[in-house]
């Protein structure tokens, strides 16, 4: 790990902000509305596509400008002290306060007729600094000890793009190549054999005729590690008991070798039915859809168990999604996560393998959850994960745990836990 501090304000200074000229409105609309609680990906779609005549440089810089005040609004409010945190004067301290652009042009293109003052100096808390809520602050921090402050500084800046090659189509190297043929350039992941990161702007990967052909799929390199530690094989059955859209299922598909049987369960049935185009288009056909949880007894030689959690992991991914919650959402899914853990352990084969997976940061639900999970089923054990093939820096205290600030992934926890077999 560097022993530089990662400044997530570095990349603030190079955004197009004179774009920002004239669309002071704009912007304090769509804030408006972010700050009083709506999502703030459908307000800034909402109103790009009211908007649809704004230059390339103008939509870049509306949209950092809207992303980052619901961001950052914690600390700007703190550089705004007492005075006024309406929209623009929010703005004008993202630019000016944060951005390091000059008072006059940061005032006018907030909107206000003249600048207004703004604190100097480092907040005095991690939340101020951060721009986190207190009681989230206080959690990491209790967490993660003296590498909270570098973890909530990697949650202020967007995750990478990172992709997932289909290896029953393509391997890594030629989709690379068929990328940059696409104008995409790539390199590879440094934690998942599987993984590409997109290098420079972010492209337009739905209009590539590569995604349309199923040669990959976009997924976080440690959401792939986690498909990587169910060392699903050519011939078996394979449980993916929270499958969501799919992505992970259809990793565990091409590591089958597109054989055996896999089988894919979750209680939404819009999610099943994406799930389904997309197997199609990865050219997968042994994947069954289960509409039921499935039964004890199954006989699965793995089951991979997603589970619902705080998603404290992959708060990066949207700038409003820390103030949207509550601190109950650290022990709210503690009972569905004990309950699927269980069904998991009921479907596996003696002999077989489950993977209990979050991403979150929370021992409540990840330790704990395995640790009691242990003491009820006593026909389990904790195995080393990913033996041979899963680099030590991924792995503490016997489980996968990889973070922003220490992997450059979201963050992700997974204990490998194997059952006896029959005789013993």
């Amino acid at each position: 790990m560097s022993t530089v501090p990662f400044n997530p304000l570095f990349r603030l200074s190079s955004q197009p902000w004179s774009a920002l000229d004239g669309l002071g409105p704009i912007a304090s609309e769509a804030l408006a509305r972010i700050l009083s609680g709506d999502p703030a990906e459908r307000v800034l779609d909402r109103t790009l596509r009211a908007h649809r005549e704004l230059s390339r440089d103008g939509r870049q810089a509306l949209k950092e400008a809207v992303f980052n005040v619901g961001l950052w609004r914690r600390r700007l409010a703190f550089l705004l002290g007492t005075g006024d945190a309406s929209p623009p004067a929010l703005l004008f301290a993202l630019l000016h306060g944060l951005g390091g652009v000059p008072a006059p042009e940061a005032a006018s293109w907030a909107g206000l007729e003249a600048p207004v003052p703004l604190r100097t100096g480092e907040p005095p808390s991690l939340a101020l600094r951060a721009s986190l809520p207190d009681w989230l602050a206080d959690h990491l921090t209790q967490e993660l000890g003296p590498e909270a402050e570098d973890f909530c500084a990697h949650l202020n800046v967007p995750g990478p793009i990172t992709l997932r090659v289909n290896p029953a189509r393509i391997s890594r190297e030629a989709l690379a190549a068929r990328l940059a043929s696409e104008g995409v350039s790539t390199r590879p992941g440094s934690w998942s054999p599987l993984a590409l990161q997109v290098e420079g702007p972010r492209p337009n990967l739905y209009g590539l005729a590569s995604l349309r052909e199923g040669l990959f799929e976009v997924q976080d390199e440690g959401s792939q590690l986690l498909g990587l530690l169910v060392e699903a094989r050519p011939g078996e059955t394979v449980l993916d008991l929270c499958a969501g859209a799919g992505g992970k299922t259809l990793q565990l598909g091409a590591a089958m070798a597109d054989s055996g049987r896999l089988l894919a369960y979750d209680p939404d049935p819009e999610r099943l039915d994406r799930l389904q185009q997309r197997a199609s288009r990865a050219g997968l056909t042994r994947v069954h859809v289960l509409r039921t949880p499935p039964a004890p007894g199954l006989g699965a030689d793995r089951v991979l168990a997603d589970v619902p959690c705080s998603e404290l992991g992959s708060l990066r991914r949207g700038p409003d999604l820390r103030f949207r919650l509550a601190p109950d959402v650290l022990s709210r899914f503690i009972p569905t996560q004990r309950d699927i853990l269980a069904r998991a352990a009921d479907a596996v084969r003696p002999g077989g393998r489950v993977v209990y997976a979050t991403c979150t940061v929370n021992r409540a639900e990840n330790q704990d959850v395995v640790a009691d999970f242990l003491r009820s089923r006593p026909d389990f054990r904790l195995a080393p994960p990913g033996a041979g093939w899963l680099p030590d820096a991924c792995v503490q205290d016997g489980f996968l745990f990889v973070t922003p600030h220490r992997h450059g992934t979201d963050g992700f926890f997974a204990a490998v836990l194997e059952r006896a077999n029959a005789a013993g």
